[in-house]
């Protein structure tokens, strides 16, 4: 499985991002699929993962209530809604892609890793 992400940029405090990964080659539905981000100096660390048909999400602390993660299995995209944006969520953002049905948040379990995509928050 191939993953391209794409979406980020530079944003304001407050505002909106919507990032997107598309896959090609595989089965897409048959794997979950979640974000990660990595701040500069910082761990790569988990961010939001949805299993393979969308029914199941998972979402790190920091970001419960802002970001919301979906997919289209027919698109063969996962997307990554972000509002209400704070400059600690400044990251490269990375998707991935895990053979199995059920979304978790450690990133050694994920099979797939797309190229990242910087976004960039402002204060």
């Amino acid at each position: 499985v191939q993953l391209q992400a794409s979406g980020g940029g530079l944003v304001q405090a407050g505002g909106s991002l919507r990032l997107s990964c598309a896959a090609s080659g595989g089965t897409f539905s048959s794997y979950a699929m979640g974000w990660f981000r990595q701040a500069p100096g910082k761990e790569r660390e988990f961010v939001a993962a949805v299993s393979w048909g969308g029914g199941s999400t998972y979402y790190a602390d920091s970001v419960k209530g802002r970001f919301t993660i979906s997919r289209d299995n027919a698109k063969r995209t996962v997307y990554l809604q972000m509002n209400s944006l704070k400059p600690e969520d400044t990251a490269v953002y990375y998707c991935a892609a895990k053979r199995s049905y059920q979304p978790v948040p450690g990133r050694y379990e994920y099979d797939y890793w797309g190229q990242g995509t910087l976004v960039t928050v402002s204060s």
